[in-house]
């Protein structure tokens, strides 16, 4: 039995408009993590640094709190991506969406060291966790069909 008419016994859409609507919340992830990484350049030059012996409010500055609630909102996104992609049952697609979770999870990990007490490792890690994670939601954008893609 082909893939499309088990999609259309069960009553589930086809397998390509999944993939499509997967890729495109790949694109907004891959646009969120862009955004969050510039909220945290602006609050890297532009805010106060924490060291040692102070360490930072989470809503301390604007664009600080903006980061963190995006940063949340993120992990919110970044879940019903591994959703949709398991719903598909993409290997590639469940494989990048899990390392992709992973890495905001250990992003916003290392970025609550971070602020509590300026660990410059901790900075890495959520530059080098932000990179992984942008990777495999563009490679996403890129393999997945869109919706245009022949079915």
């Amino acid at each position: 039995m082909s893939q499309t008419n088990a999609a259309a016994r069960t009553g589930a859409p086809p397998q390509p408009g999944r993939l499509a609507r997967l890729r495109m919340s790949s694109f907004g992830l891959v646009m969120m993590l862009i955004l969050e990484f510039v909220l945290g350049i602006i609050y890297n030059l532009y805010g106060t640094a924490p060291t040692a012996h102070k360490s930072v409010g989470l809503f301390s500055s604007p664009d600080l709190a903006l980061h963190v609630i995006l940063g949340i909102l993120l992990v919110v996104a970044a879940v019903m991506q591994l959703i949709r992609a398991v719903g598909t049952r993409h290997r590639l697609a469940m494989a990048l969406s899990a390392v992709g979770l992973i890495a905001i999870i250990g992003a916003g990990s290392s970025g609550l060291g971070f602020a509590g007490n300026g660990d410059s490792g901790s900075s890495l890690g959520m530059a080098l966790l932000f990179a992984v994670a942008l990777a495999s939601y563009a490679v996403l954008v890129l393999v997945l069909p869109g919706r245009d893609s022949a079915t």
